[in-house]
């Protein structure tokens, strides 16, 4: 068998895979199909400093491709995520490796809810950034889409945490490349990459969009292609580990954002239709290496031959 474990820079995982935030709940929800301490980590939905409610429904649909969605990061706060036992405690219980990606409305809702978990980093491996939601003190510009904003939320974050810090990017930009930079240069460790792209769905019967926010995020096989673009280039412009996701599906899926770069991958919206899907992701990554005679994952990282 051979060696799958990664390291992140200080972020040390026993295989690549990992689940992405708002895909698996907050671990605990998929334990009868994919027990958390068997994957390299688990990614919990997004955290914010307050409890929240989210959007308005419906807040899904189903579309060619993959999915939209505007769940509108719905959580029960840093506080109780810390301290009720079906959170954070049942994580560390069972020995999973955390990652806990956070969010605000502000700048300094990001450093606020960062400086709790650095306080409470006992069984917290990491923090994952998402700079993607909208910044309602500066206009409704959504971080992640806007460089100075991006490193100043990052900045802020890393100014009260010794803790790993992820970054996760968004694809809704001109160059992927400038915002990996401009995140690196403002002290993230790791950078994970692609959230959704911004999409639309419109019932034809009613004429009225399909989720009740308008747009949404659009996941799934179909984004992979452009995921696997960023990864490459953002792969040869930092020097940053990388966490690949976007419409992994499969082994191949995964093998192939090793290939152009990542150094772990996460699976997302394939696990509501296979909730046993990162298992079977380890274990296909496990014989594409024994049938090419390869001891360690690292040797198919990056090695595209292009």
């Amino acid at each position: 068998m051979a060696d799958l474990t990664v390291n992140l820079g200080k972020l040390k995982l026993k295989n690549p895979v990992i689940t992405a935030s708002g895909t698996f709940g907050y671990g605990m929800e998929y334990l009868e199909y994919c027990p958390p301490e068997k994957l390299g980590a688990v990614t919990v939905k997004g955290i914010s400093i307050f409890p929240w409610e989210g959007n308005r429904t419906p807040r899904t649909a189903e579309v060619f491709g993959g999915m939209l969605n505007s769940i509108g990061l719905q959580n029960p706060g840093v506080e109780k995520f810390i301290n009720d036992s079906n959170y954070l405690p049942a994580l560390k219980k069972r020995g999973a490796t955390v990652i806990v990606n956070i969010w605000g409305r502000t700048i300094d809702d990001y450093r606020n809810v960062a400086e709790i978990l650095d306080a409470n980093s006992d069984g917290i491996s990491a923090i994952e950034i998402n700079i993607s939601c909208p910044n309602i003190k500066e206009g409704g510009i959504a971080f992640g889409t806007d460089l100075h904003l991006a490193q100043r939320v990052v900045s802020a974050v890393r100014s009260v945490t010794s803790l790993p810090l992820i970054t996760k990017l968004s694809p809704n930009v001109t160059r992927i490349t400038d915002f990996a930079s401009a995140v690196v240069d403002a002290g993230t460790d790791i950078i994970s990459l692609i959230n959704t792209l911004i999409g639309m769905a419109i019932d034809v019967k009613s004429r009225k969009p399909r989720i009740a926010s308008v747009m949404g995020g659009f996941s799934g096989p179909a984004i992979k292609p452009v995921a696997v673009r960023m990864v490459y280039e953002v792969a040869k412009a930092v020097d940053v580990p990388i966490i690949g996701m976007g419409g992994i599906s499969s082994s191949e899926d995964a093998i192939e954002f090793l290939l152009a770069g990542a150094d772990a991958i996460a699976v997302g919206t394939a696990i509501f239709a296979d909730p046993e899907l990162p298992l079977k992701i380890i274990d296909g990554i496990n014989n594409y290496l024994d049938n090419n005679s390869l001891r360690n994952v690292s040797e198919i990282i990056g090695k595209v031959q292009c």
